[in-house]
């Protein structure tokens, strides 16, 4: 599919050399997405998250930390689901006819004999559905890196360039991340990752001294229910501005078939620069 502007006067934010990689490789990665400012304070607060968690009592000392539905937790996660630098890139890849799935924070701990993990997004079903070259993404994740991954081996997310055109196959594969295609991502704290559900992902052992800290925002269509909340708590409707209330599902009073068919102003909510 050549990627252009799914609404009239939407501007492209790709360049031609990345809807090429998008299309051929299933996969981007932006680098510095996010400012020394925006790494500093978002790993202050995971830090934190990370350290009440190790302090629970049935919580191992050597345990990772994933974290779901984070949006609740800190205004911090709020601000990200429409990042000004990120989010018209959801806008371009997916239409304006969208919602968050997910926003998860992820602690990847020093783990030399780890085996990874290589997996489709979606479960049982989704796994079996991969789009056409005319098509819409059916789910896109954007994964904000929070640490300096510069080689291999610590913990970095891989992918299976391409793979999103083939089936998955059952039963996974018995090395994991480890197979001759999967490539672990080097990047450095700030940039971004973009991938479809399709896409054979994962990551391998992190055997650094150091975690790998990461959050991942789901993007899925209207018709398509959320993946790590069943609907927004009153308190957090409370801290969003119009454009983050809808990407939580609040689309006014519901009736039979709100989820199939947009709310009027669907678009300049997306699309407005005041939302």
């Amino acid at each position: 599919m050549d990627i252009a502007p799914l609404i009239e006067g939407q501007e492209s934010v790709l360049t031609d050399k990345q809807k090429k990689q998008w299309k051929e490789d299933g996969y981007l990665v932006l680098k510095g997405i996010l400012s020394p400012e925006e790494i500093e304070n978002l790993t202050a607060v995971v830090d934190k998250m990370y350290e009440e968690h190790l302090q629970q009592p049935d919580v191992k000392p050597e345990a990772g930390l994933d974290k779901r539905n984070v949006m609740e937790d800190h205004d911090i996660f709020v601000d990200l689901m429409d990042h000004p630098a990120t989010f018209p890139i959801a806008l371009e890849l997916m239409s304006p006819y969208i919602h968050l799935s997910m926003s998860e924070v992820i602690v990847r701990p020093t783990d030399p004999e780890g085996k990874g993990l290589l997996h489709t997004d979606g479960g049982q079903a989704m796994r079996q559905i991969r789009v056409s070259e005319s098509s819409l993404p059916f789910q896109i994740k954007f994964q904000y890196f929070l640490t300096d991954l510069p080689e291999p081996d610590m913990g970095n997310f891989t992918v299976v360039p391409g793979s999103h055109n083939r089936p998955f196959p059952d039963g996974g594969f018995e090395e994991g991340p480890y197979i001759p295609e999967a490539l672990p991502l080097c990047v450095e704290a700030g940039d971004m990752a973009i991938f479809p559900h399709a896409m054979w992902h994962g990551f391998v052992a992190n055997r650094s001294d150091k975690p790998r800290k990461t959050l991942i925002y789901c993007y899925v269509h209207q018709c398509m229910r959320a993946f790590d909340f069943e609907k927004p708590s009153p308190e957090l409707l409370e801290r969003c501005t119009p454009r983050q209330r809808r990407l939580v599902g609040d689309i006014g009073d519901w009736k039979a078939g709100s989820y199939f068919y947009s709310p009027p102003d669907q678009v300049e909510m997306m699309l407005g620069e005041e939302s």
